[in-house]
């Protein structure tokens, strides 16, 4: 009896150990196509699987496909009908509903990172995508609780599962295999220590940055990439995490870019922008004449790409003056079409100002009455333009501390 004992619970940790490589294993290809196909309800029990293992335990002659199952109940009473200890069973369970979700979370849900185009987050994308993961974790919820009871939660759903970096999700890169996501995130890892190490050494030396360096380091994380993503998984994860097109956002504020306005800008722009970075930071005179090429070609391609009306706007918001005119405007309800008169006012008054706090031939008593008297015509030539209702909106905006 206790040889036959021994032997039972030898039998029963040997399959319990089967069934732990198996579906952990890292050999297994098609493990994230077969969580792509289990059904969040029941489904036949005679139903086809694509995935077939090798792995036998001969003590019984059963083979691990007479086990396995696309219907997750059929999958449990096959598991409990082995021997499989029930703590085991609901590890390997939840193991595979929260893979299932993971994946769906990261293909279903639109989130506002994947409109790379955008300037600014859509708030609305940003709630929908709130309420669509809401639902899917209740939905897995429910799902685990009615194969597995209340007990489940003793387990963990692990997302996010890297917290720190960038989410793959998205029709492109939410659909990238486990192995493949594995690879990008060890890449963003290294690329990480490597700009850290850097700059820790340059701390303890008491010195800045060189952009060049920090330019080739992000060249060669683009390189690392370019091995573990397809040419279109590559664009569409610098399109939306790159440094390069988060400056190019910056730079569009403002603008309504289409998808593939932005995306034809990223492709004219990046290589030219890569060029200025390596060669930043110095002041040899053959690099700052071809600094100054590059910088006259870029500026070539934006005027071309946008249209006339859409690079004079672009013009425009890379002035400081023109986007405080603007922002102030907004906050006071101003009609869009005062904005450009009102930073013309504000330019030419501001040009003015300076004359008199550079002209020495004043006192300095004369030059606080000049530019009272500046202040005063500016005033008035905003009454002008706004009329009285939308003058006083505009300036208690002005005026706020």
């Amino acid at each position: 009896m206790r040889g036959r004992v021994l032997l039972w619970v030898s039998l029963g940790l040997n399959i319990a150990l089967a069934v732990m490589l198996v579906r952990f294993s890292p050999e297994d290809t098609h493990r994230s196509d077969r969580n792509a196909v289990l059904a969040v309800t029941p489904q036949p029990v005679g139903a086809a699987r694509s995935l077939r293992t090798n792995v036998v335990v001969r003590r019984q002659n059963f083979t691990w496909d007479e086990i396995e199952s696309a219907d997750f109940p059929t999958y449990i009473a096959n598991l409990r009908a082995i021997g499989c200890p029930e703590a085991t069973i609901r590890d390997i369970i939840v193991a595979d509903v929260n893979q299932l979700f993971a994946r769906r979370r990261a293909t279903e849900v639109v989130t506002a990172e994947q409109k790379w185009w955008l300037s600014e987050p859509d708030p609305e994308v940003t709630q929908q995508a709130s309420e669509k993961l809401q639902t899917l974790d209740a939905e897995r919820r429910t799902l685990l609780s009615t194969l597995l009871g209340p007990d489940w939660e003793s387990s963990y759903y692990p997302y996010p599962a890297y917290p720190d970096t960038p989410p793959l999700d998205g029709p492109v890169l939410g659909a990238l295999p486990p192995r493949t996501k594995q690879a990008v995130r060890d890449i963003e890892s290294r690329a990480t220590e490597r700009r850290q190490a850097y700059l820790d050494s340059l701390q303890k030396e008491g010195r800045q940055p060189d952009p060049a360096e920090l330019a080739k380091m992000r060249q060669q994380t683009r390189a690392d990439l370019a091995q573990a993503l397809s040419p279109e998984q590559l664009e569409e994860y610098l399109l939306r995490y790159s440094n390069h097109a988060s400056s190019l956002r910056g730079e569009l504020h403002g603008i309504a870019n289409t998808p593939d306005q932005f995306r034809a800008l990223f492709r004219l722009t990046d290589g030219i922008d890569q060029q200025l970075q390596l060669l930043s930071g110095t002041n040899d005179t053959a690099i700052v004449v071809r600094r100054q090429e590059l910088e006259k070609q870029r500026e070539q391609v934006l005027q071309q790409t946008l249209g006339t009306d859409d690079y004079k706007q672009y013009k425009l918001l890379q002035d400081s003056l023109y986007r405080q005119v603007q922002e102030v405007a907004q906050q006071a309800g101003t009609p869009a079409d005062k904005i450009v008169p009102l930073y013309e006012i504000s330019r030419a008054t501001e040009q003015e100002r300076q004359r008199i706090r550079d002209d020495g031939t004043l006192s300095d008593e004369q030059k606080e009455q000049a530019l009272e008297t500046v202040q005063a015509a500016q005033r008035n030539s905003w009454r002008k333009l706004l009329g009285d209702a939308f003058y006083q909106r505009y300036l208690q905006e002005t005026t706020k501390p």
